[in-house]
């Protein structure tokens, strides 16, 4: 998906409260920081190991940081388990998959604002990369991921809250 598409692509605003209102481009809802919903899937392997992205340079947040979850923002009209499996076969190719629903938690910080449902998913299986996205992945134990310097921080809370929950 090229810079342009995904710039245009409509995302569910949200307010405060988590209730739609709305819809916007990608690029509108950054510039604007409105509140809107993502998914966060965390893949999980047969040793305990979860899956870390690599984030491509070109991403428009957080370039060649890591994500400790698959997963992206809701587009418009979509629900989060739609979303959620979409992203999770866009990012990694993975579809067919069970995925176990952890809950919603709200990230807030100077450029973001959103009510994240959290996912996870046990898989073993192989794994095909979005090259605009993903530019490599590892699978890393959960301390190692969690003391990643450059893990995003939407990411991070999001993994943090699946521990809380003893999803492990």
């Amino acid at each position: 998906m090229s810079d342009i598409v995904i710039a245009d692509e409509q995302v569910q605003l949200v307010d405060p409260r988590n209730r739609p209102c709305g819809s916007a481009s990608r690029a509108m809802m950054r510039r604007l920081g409105c509140w809107h919903r993502a998914t966060y899937i965390v893949v999980r392997n047969a040793r305990g190991e979860i899956c870390v992205q690599e984030r491509t340079p070109i991403k428009e947040t957080h370039p060649g940081w890591f994500d400790l979850a698959a997963g992206g923002v809701v587009s418009a009209g979509e629900a989060p388990m739609p979303a959620a499996r979409r992203e999770l076969f866009e990012e990694l190719g993975i579809r067919g998959v069970e995925l176990m629903a952890g809950g919603e938690f709200v990230f807030q910080d100077a450029s973001l604002k959103l009510y994240g449902s959290l996912y996870w998913v046990d898989y073993d299986g192989p794994l095909r990369l979005q090259p605009e996205e993903v530019a490599a992945v590892r699978w890393l134990p959960i301390s190692e991921a969690l003391s990643l310097d450059k893990a995003t921080p939407d990411t991070r809370m999001a993994l943090a809250r699946a521990i809380e929950l003893d999803h492990w």
